[in-house]
Formats: structure tokens, C-alpha cells, sequence
């Protein structure tokens, strides 16, 4: 796959520096050179992943996409003129609009993400001991919680069907997993999803996903983000059933979700990997409590959809 992580992203929100102190707070690192009104984020293993723009409201300004070389941009330029859809072309990246969600996607050559591995932990299970005489790792550590990449985007469709042609049939990403006449779970890499396009009444950035080490530092991260403030709390702990993540979201102050994930499915054989068509409660959640009803329509949709989000 000549595609192969996500890049950068762009995120749209009225109050810049609110929204900034949250994903800093979160774990992302900040870079204090940024002059220009953009917030500006880095994580252990991506480098800058995230931007914090001003906007009216709150959506995804633009997804950028990792390519290995110029064949790849010549590639994504043709399909995007064969489903008629205009570009931009520099040297090294092509950018065009997805119709549904209004995201600016750009395809840009970057280096491949080299993480250093974490080492697995040892857990005491029935009959087999392999921690004896010791703690487990988790209850010892003391340092913050840093996201390791950006590992998915959610975004909200006004034409799913659309959305996905222009990232399967234009960009290049793969169909992992579907919800039968609802959303497609995409990817541009190994992991089993980089971007989900649901559909949607308004064109909406659902949430972040952002990698940590494991089900522990799930529980880390979300843990000191409630002691500052439980009205963070959105949904978790709990465990997907498409994509088989542990995860926890949370909410920033222009009304994002943001999601602690850990151990997702990897697809390292295409040929290997049977896309499903899910439905019902199993497309949600394999265990955990239940979604909130503010997960499925977030609260200030209704605004989003007149237009009238505070600024």
C-alpha cells in the first residue's frame, strides 16, 4: 500500500486556546513557537499531528494522508479526475474536497511511522503465573500519558455514499468493515481503521482517536483528565467489536470527542481480511457500558445543523 498513516489534521473550533489547553492536557505536546493563531501539536511517534484553527464552528479543516512517493500522488490524482472531482497539485502532495464531509484532504509524501515497540505485559492468568513476586507495571507508573499517533478520524456525511467513493475509489483507502447502510471503516495503513465516514444531517468532525501504549494507559489518560474535570466524560472503559480497541472518550470544550485507544486489529494481508457488514448493538461495543445517547447525536447537533453553534 503506497498510502500508509495519517499525517496531519486541521481542527476547526471557535475558542482556539480553550481547545488548545485541552489537547495538552490530554498528552499532546505543544509546540510554544507557533505565532500565527494555529495551535500546533505533536505526538511520541507521528510528529505534528494536530492543528487548532480558528473557525465558526466546530468541524475538520483538513485530513492529510501519507503517500511513499510521487507514483502515489500521480495515482491518486488520476482517480480523483475519474470520478470528476477537482485537485491541487504541488510537487509533493494533491489535495481535493470530499463532497460529503467538506474536508480538504491532502495526500502528501512523509516518512512511515517507526515506533518502538512496547513491551507486553505481564499478566497472571488461571494456572499460568508470569508476574510472581511483583506488582503489575501499570500500578508503578508514574509519568503522564502521551499519545504514541493519531490513529482514526470520525466524520460525520451529508452523502455517505458519496464520502466513501471519494476516499475508496479517489484516495485509495480500503474498506476494513461496514454498518449495513450507515458507515465504512477505512484505512490507509495496517491498523484496521484510520477514518470512519458515517452518515450524518450535517457535515461534523465526530471525534479523534489517538494510540496510547495499552488498556492501562487507556485508563491512565481518561483518569487525569476526569480528576480536572468529570464533565469530560463521555463513554468508557469499554472494548469495540469492529476494530477490537479497548477505548474511552472523552469531550473537549468546542464539543469534540477524543478517544484513549489501545490494541486494535491489524491488517497486514489484504487477503487475509474479510470485510463484515455489521448491525445492532455488536456494531457499537463488545462489552462496556452502554453509549450514551450524547455519543450517537451529539448535543449541540441540532445548532450544527441550523447553524447557529455559538462562535
Amino acid at each position: 500500500m503506497g498510502l500508509h498513516r495519517l499525517t496531519t489534521i486541521t481542527m476547526g473550533v471557535p475558542d482556539v486556546s480553550s481547545t488548545a489547553s485541552y489537547y495538552a492536557e490530554f498528552g499532546l505536546a505543544p509546540d510554544p513557537a507557533a505565532t500565527d493563531g494555529v495551535a500546533r501539536f505533536r505526538t511520541t511517534d507521528g510528529g505534528e499531528q494536530l492543528r487548532i484553527a480558528p473557525a465558526p464552528r466546530r468541524r475538520l479543516i483538513d485530513l492529510g494522508v501519507g503517500a511513499d512517493d510521487p507514483d502515489d500522488l500521480e495515482r491518486v490524482a488520476r482517480a480523483l479526475e475519474r470520478l470528476e472531482v477537482a485537485t491541487v497539485r504541488t510537487a509533493t502532495s494533491v489535495e481535493a474536497v470530499d463532497p460529503g464531509t467538506r474536508v480538504r484532504v491532502r495526500v502528501e509524501l512523509a516518512d512511515r511511522i517507526h515506533s518502538e515497540p512496547t513491551p507486553a505485559p505481564a499478566y497472571n492468568t488461571p494456572g499460568v503465573v508470569a508476574r510472581a513476586n511483583a506488582r503489575a507495571d501499570s500500578v508503578l507508573r508514574s509519568t503522564r500519558v502521551r499519545p504514541r499517533k493519531l490513529g482514526h478520524v470520525v466524520l460525520g456525511s451529508t452523502d455517505q455514499g458519496a464520502s466513501e467513493r471519494f476516499f475508496v475509489e479517489g484516495i485509495g483507502f480500503k474498506v476494513s468493515d461496514t454498518v449495513r447502510g450507515h458507515a465504512a471503516f477505512l484505512r490507509c495503513s495496517s491498523d484496521h481503521h484510520n477514518l470512519l465516514v458515517q452518515a450524518a444531517p450535517v457535515d461534523l468532525l465526530h471525534h479523534t482517536s489517538w494510540q496510547v501504549d495499552d488498556v492501562d494507559d487507556v485508563g491512565r489518560g481518561a483518569a487525569a483528565m476526569l480528576e480536572k474535570d468529570p464533565d469530560r466524560h463521555v463513554w468508557g472503559l469499554g472494548r469495540h467489536a469492529i476494530g477490537s480497541n479497548f477505548f474511552w472518550y472523552l469531550k473537549d470544550p468546542a464539543g469534540n470527542f477524543s478517544e484513549y485507544y489501545s490494541d486494535i486489529d491489524c491488517i497486514v494481508d489484504d487477503a487475509l481480511w474479510t470485510p463484515s457488514d455489521w448491525e445492532g448493538a455488536r456494531a457499537l461495543y463488545d462489552w462496556g457500558p452502554p453509549p450514551p445517547a450524547s455519543f450517537l447525536a451529539p448535543d449541540d447537533l441540532a445548532a450544527l445543523m441550523t447553524g447557529s453553534h455559538a462562535s
